[in-house]
């Protein structure tokens, strides 16, 4: 594991998903496959990825299903490095960033870096809002069962628990 992975106490994941379907790669499930091979080529190691989820829109919309997962990563990059190439994978995949919660080609995010906890500067660590989406925990719990979110000191079957009601989702 890399210098980086180890002070920070912990997994790597990252989180993907897509609701449209992409030129390059065709289907979001292949779209999602690619652009987790597009990770590795950058040197980024997939050391575990959970199975496919789909769920609906978070807000509530007339988006197509999106389809979601939760990779541990391993990566010798800092997280505002990490996240560079997220982004950078989401353009080539062509993801355009021009409105909140717009359906999309790829969606990546880092949900949590080891036990790093920032506000500033970006990424916010862990993910502002992973604890409220079943979409990110259900994922997350299949390949981390007992994972403990290093802010509210809850582990990720409690989150799962808590989770607000209403939102849809199933393994696909």
């Amino acid at each position: 594991m890399s210098e980086i992975a180890e002070s920070a106490g912990g997994p790597i994941f990252v989180a993907f998903g897509a609701n449209l379907p992409s030129r390059l790669h065709g289907s979001p499930a292949a779209t999602c496959l690619a652009a987790l091979a597009a990770l590795e080529a950058r040197g980024v190691k997939i050391l575990r990825r959970s199975a496919f989820y789909e769920s609906a829109p978070v807000p509530v919309s007339d988006q197509p299903w999106y389809v979601n997962g939760v990779a541990e990563v391993a990566t010798a990059l800092d997280p505002a490095a990490l996240l560079a190439v997220l982004h950078e994978i989401e353009r080539e995949f062509g993801r355009e960033r021009r409105e909140l919660n717009a359906a999309r080609v790829m969606d990546l995010d880092i949900v949590a870096y080891g036990k790093l906890v920032r506000n500033d500067p970006p990424p916010i660590l862990p993910h502002p809002r992973m604890a409220d989406r079943a979409f990110v925990l259900l994922p997350l719990q299949e390949i981390a069962s007992g994972w403990v979110h290093p802010v509210l000191g809850l582990s990720v079957e409690e989150l799962v628990a808590r989770l607000p009601a209403g939102q849809q989702i199933r393994r696909a």
